[in-house]
């Protein structure tokens, strides 16, 4: 075989790689590869954007392109440990003083996803959106949770999270922390020893529960 035969073939084998890659990528980041992807945060896009699919695909599709490459760091396991102290802390306080709870948990969660590798909370905006191309299921807990300790600083009492609204955000939220806080080998489902071992990685209120005392 001529040293130019081997060549041309070399030549067709690396252009029929990079097409079946551009193939791939291509279907991640078209419609039904971002609805996929996405999940309910596609759903929840569409709808900021009134219904208007394409808008929403694209903002989405630009999501991926700044932080589809993002390296997430495992916590070391003292981390995972101080980090679920300290959720159990906020979560022990929320009967007494629920808006400080929550308040504590939107730093945690901003502190938490910084040390993954996510950007600081800080660039609040911004760290949502990398966290829902990684952890699309869970984000809009951080959400609600971020809105209600916004909610609960300032503004009129009337303006202000209720106590059973930032209840409900602390669950949702619960989530998202544990996406971060567990070992990357056991993402799905699996806890280590000190991570939510106490509640089976959940809140334990519950909608039959008596709920926290209003502040």
């Amino acid at each position: 075989m001529s040293t130019g035969l081997i060549i041309a073939i070399v030549i067709v084998a690396a252009v029929v790689v990079v097409a079946a890659l551009l193939a791939v990528r291509a279907r991640g980041s078209g419609p039904q590869g971002l609805k996929r992807r996405f999940g309910p945060e596609y759903e929840r896009t569409v709808a900021q954007h009134g219904g208007d699919t394409k808008a929403a695909e694209q903002e989405l599709a630009e999501r991926v392109q700044r932080h589809g490459g993002l390296h997430e760091r495992d916590l070391e396991p003292a981390e995972r440990e101080r980090y679920a102290a300290r959720w159990t802390t906020a979560q022990e306080h929320f009967v007494d003083s629920p808006r400080e709870s929550v308040s504590e948990i939107d730093r945690l969660l901003a502190e938490v996803a910084a040390a993954r590798g996510f950007p600081a909370g800080a660039e609040y905006d911004d760290q949502v959106d990398a966290l829902s191309v990684h952890h699309a299921d869970h984000v809009d807990g951080y959400r609600r949770v971020h809105r209600a300790a916004l909610a609960s600083v300032g503004g009129s009492p009337t303006g202000q999270a209720g106590t059973e609204e930032m209840r409900t955000a602390m669950i949702e939220a619960r989530s998202l922390f544990d996406d971060l806080v567990t070992p990357s080998s056991h993402e799905h489902g699996r806890h280590r020893a000190g991570v939510g071992a106490d509640t089976g990685g959940h809140l334990p209120w519950s909608a039959d529960q008596s709920r926290p005392k209003e502040s």
